[in-house]
């Protein structure tokens, strides 16, 4: 009840970091992902090169100062009164005792921290760490965090990588010194950097590591980003082989159990283990190459021959298409990126997506044409096809163009838009057979 008056009152007085994603409705480790990509891609698109570091935060829910929180809690966000109160019992008077081998330790008073599993915790958090988005801005860098990661990137020409590093260098320096004196600690062990852009502007760029704190970072080729695997040439690749080296051994692992299993079972572990981590974030990689597109594929024709006990070689698209009603993998990231396209035209997205999407309607030199009157948006002009397309912000309009008008009505309820955005993607993945 109290986190829920509390972050009325954040959001109605817009308190809350805009590029923050952690624990907000709305809000997802998938958004957060695609907002930093997009820019990204926008920049690679326009011939420039970006500078991407994943911040990291030692412990950082158990560190916090409670004595700093209330104080920033009053003096930032207009807590008072009662509230500050209520929130300091809430925080004080709370032990910690460990179980081990039998073993039972003290009671001991917790003097730091905030309890993450409350639902009040998490948002005690996020407003103690306010200050860092703040910092990366002052430094003209962008950032997007999650929870305790931070997401810092910045792009220029190629010629221009050593400014970017310096810029850099000076903001996770004074990032670093304002964690020290609020009792947070940036983990420089999981701290990574990577150049990403076009393989022609990358081969401009000699740096290879960066200082902080006296010791030297090696840039990557590739990063872990939430999750989500990213190389220097976004061509997802390493995402994709990961993804089916993890699917393929829970397949391998179901298969021993399988016979114990019902159909309706085994569909569901198969959804658990193998199709949530082919979903997962899966929006990044619309306009991937049909390479890749069909290694995933693989993984999902295997996991289908599990569920329906066929062999290895057996054929499964009738089976995928009259039996289990699974769209393929070019229709399922579709579905996902149109999917997000109707939330953010409907003020369910976070703001940072929403805001970069226009209808042609709204635009006065564009609301004459035809396709105004369809629900069609604004498709932003880009350089290149490989990124510039890849790009949410241009891939999401492109691609809700194309959806038929009756998904585009206003009044359509998102329901009955998942139904009929997945009855258009599964006929348009298996068109009808026409007779002579």
């Amino acid at each position: 009840m109290v986190s829920k008056q509390l972050t009325q009152f954040l959001n109605d007085n817009n308190l809350l970091p805009k590029f923050q994603s952690g624990f907000r409705a709305q809000h997802s480790t998938e958004t957060a992902v695609l907002k930093v990509m997009a820019d990204i891609m926008a920049a690679a698109d326009q011939g420039d090169v970006t500078l991407l570091g994943l911040l990291d935060m030692s412990a950082a829910f158990d560190t916090v100062d409670h004595q700093i929180l209330l104080e920033r809690l009053h003096v930032s966000f207009g807590f008072s009164g009662s509230v500050i109160t209520w929130l300091s019992s809430f925080l004080d008077q709370r032990t910690q005792q460990i179980i081990f081998n039998d073993m039972t330790s003290d009671i001991v008073t917790i003097a730091s921290g905030v309890p993450q599993g409350s639902v009040l915790g998490p948002l005690l958090f996020l407003l103690y760490t306010a200050d860092v988005p703040v910092i990366a801005s002052n430094h003209n860098l962008g950032i997007h965090c999650y929870a305790d990661d931070g997401q810092l990137y910045v792009y220029n020409k190629a010629s221009g990588a050593d400014s970017l590093v310096s810029r850099v260098t000076a903001c996770i320096a004074e990032i670093d010194l304002w964690m020290s004196s609020n009792r947070l600690k940036l983990n420089s062990d999981k701290t990574q950097f990577i150049w990403l852009g076009t393989w022609q502007q990358l081969q401009k760029i000699t740096i290879d590591s960066i200082t902080l704190n006296g010791s030297i970072v090696e840039f990557q080729s590739s990063v872990n980003n939430l999750g989500v695997k990213i190389d220097s040439n976004m061509t997802m690749k390493d995402h994709v082989l990961r993804i089916c080296h993890s699917s393929f051994y829970q397949l391998r692992q179901l298969r021993t159990i399988r016979k114990s299993l019902s159909m309706e079972a085994s569909t569901a572990l198969v959804h658990a283990f193998v199709a949530s981590r082919l979903d997962y974030c899966n929006s990044l990689l619309y306009g991937i190459s049909n390479e890749l597109l069909h290694r995933l594929q693989s993984v999902l024709r295997s996991a289908a021959r599990l569920v329906m006990r066929k062999r290895k070689f057996d054929p499964i698209s009738d089976d995928m298409r009259d039996i289990l009603h699974w769209l393929p993998i070019s229709q399922r990231i579709q579905y996902k990126v149109a999917l997000l396209v109707f939330k953010c035209l409907r003020g369910q997205a976070p703001p940072y997506l929403s805001e970069s999407l226009s209808l042609i309607a709204d635009n006065p030199s564009l609301r004459h044409l035809r396709s105004a009157v369809h629900g069609n948006l604004v498709v932003p002009r880009t350089r290149t096809a490989r990124l510039g397309k890849r790009n949410f912000f241009v891939a999401g309009p492109m691609l809700w163009n194309s959806l038929p008008s009756e998904l585009k009505q206003n009044n359509i309820t998102m329901d009955l838009f998942k139904s009929k955005l997945k009855t258009f993607l599964f006929e348009k993945a298996y068109p009808k057979l026409t007779l002579n």
